[in-house]
């Protein structure tokens, strides 16, 4: 049947890029999903598949019933947009001011919808159910995944299957990875509260800027000096806030930044470390300190068994070039919580532009991808569907 696959997506890839490309026109925020969700709800029942909505928020679950018993394969896509100016100079450029997707996660949507036409095409002959996992919210924890699992959209499931694609990976490149492939993505905050003053007094003041400064520097030691070597860990402070006139000394200072981690002990002891190294620094300038660290998603966990067949199926895969063990990436994403209910694996596929002198990585204005990575994804998640079902009768 994989051959039957290739063929009925090929003939689709215009409709596949036309999808993605109107869905890159109309982006929508986490959470403020509304006409996307709506779309693809329409595309699955003109299919005849069975459509729930409002799954766990504003997710949509479509589900395929082949003619014949099977298993339960799932497959997700998400569909939110950025907070970021589309900066790119192409006919299907966002029209929503300030919104893109600069992620790919329309291209994610529009792979998954055309594999759910041709699926249902060969439904005659197709055993086992599918199940068409469009997820909502991705890119701002707590996301989507988690609502939609305590709203059934695994019930059933006996493996899930999902893919991203990488912006920066050249086309035809599928990476894979057991165990951990991303990271877990942890924020936090830290409000210095000093004593502010005139900038010709400093010796009146405790200077929230002073102290913060060295905060940050203090916070550069836990990785190189609390965390094995043997493990991997990033502290990174994104954003430092304590603007005054220029001649007065900061009452406050506002640190915001992220930890990423694959280790779930590295993880807490992280946490536990920010603490005392702020209270210690505080403590030396007489100063107070409010900190928050918000937990965001686990590090993704990709099952080896499901991972393993993933990786050789693909090399099966019409326009994949290179299957390749990545290295874990320290990018976030709520994929994991899928994984710790069902087995299955997350990849990656290529989508640089082989002619492209510069591929803009994920969030940026300019962020592309070549469009023929949209089939490269549909083919490689259909296969892994129909060989599974296969090989588990």
């Amino acid at each position: 049947m994989n051959n039957l696959l290739f063929e009925k997506l090929d003939a689709i890839e215009s409709e596949i890029i036309n999808i993605r490309r109107y869905l890159h026109q109309y982006p929508e925020l986490s959470f403020q999903e509304e006409k996307t969700p709506a779309y693809i709800a329409e595309y699955h029942q003109k299919l005849g598949h069975h459509v729930r909505k409002n799954v766990g928020g504003r997710g949509i679950v479509a589900t395929l019933q082949g003619a014949k018993p099977g298993k339960t394969v799932a497959l997700r896509a998400d569909f939110d947009g950025l907070p970021i100016q589309d900066e790119k100079n192409v006919p299907y450029k966002s029209k929503v001011p300030g919104v893109m997707h600069a992620c790919g996660h329309d291209g994610h949507t529009a792979s998954l919808l055309g594999l759910a036409k041709v699926l249902n095409e060969m439904k005659d002959e197709l055993e086992g159910t599918i199940v068409f996992i469009h997820q909502h919210a991705e890119e701002i924890a707590p996301g989507g995944a988690i609502d939609m699992i305590k709203d059934g959209c695994l019930e059933g499931v006996d493996v899930i299957f999902g893919t991203h694609l990488w912006s920066t990976e050249p086309l035809g490149k599928i990476q894979y990875r057991t165990g951990h492939i991303m990271a877990a993505a942890d924020k936090f905050e830290i409000e210095i509260h000093g004593q502010g003053g005139h900038g010709a007094q400093p010796h009146l003041t405790k200077d929230a800027i002073v102290i913060a400064s060295q905060l940050v520097v203090n916070l550069q030691q836990l990785v190189s000096r609390r965390v094995d070597p043997m493990e991997s860990a990033v502290v990174s402070v994104g954003a430092f806030e304590a603007k005054n006139a220029f001649n007065v000394i900061a009452n406050s200072a506002k640190l915001t930044g992220t930890v990423r981690t694959f280790n779930e002990d590295v993880r807490t002891n992280i946490e536990q470390e920010m603490k005392r190294i702020i209270d210690g620094t505080c403590y030396t300038a007489n100063a107070q300190a409010n900190f928050t660290y918000s937990r965001g998603y686990p590090a993704v966990v990709n099952h080896q068994e499901e991972t393993e067949f993933l990786a050789k199926v693909a090399e099966c895969v019409p326009g994949v070039s290179i299957v390749e063990d990545m290295v874990p990436q320290m990018g976030g994403e709520d994929f994991a919580y899928y994984l710790q209910h069902v087995k299955g694996t997350f990849f990656f596929t290529g989508a640089r532009n082989p002619e492209w002198a510069v591929a803009y990585p994920h969030h940026h204005p300019k962020f592309d991808i070549d469009e023929r990575a949209l089939l490269i994804a549909a083919k490689t998640l259909g296969t892994a569907t129909l060989q599974y079902i296969k090989n588990n009768r």
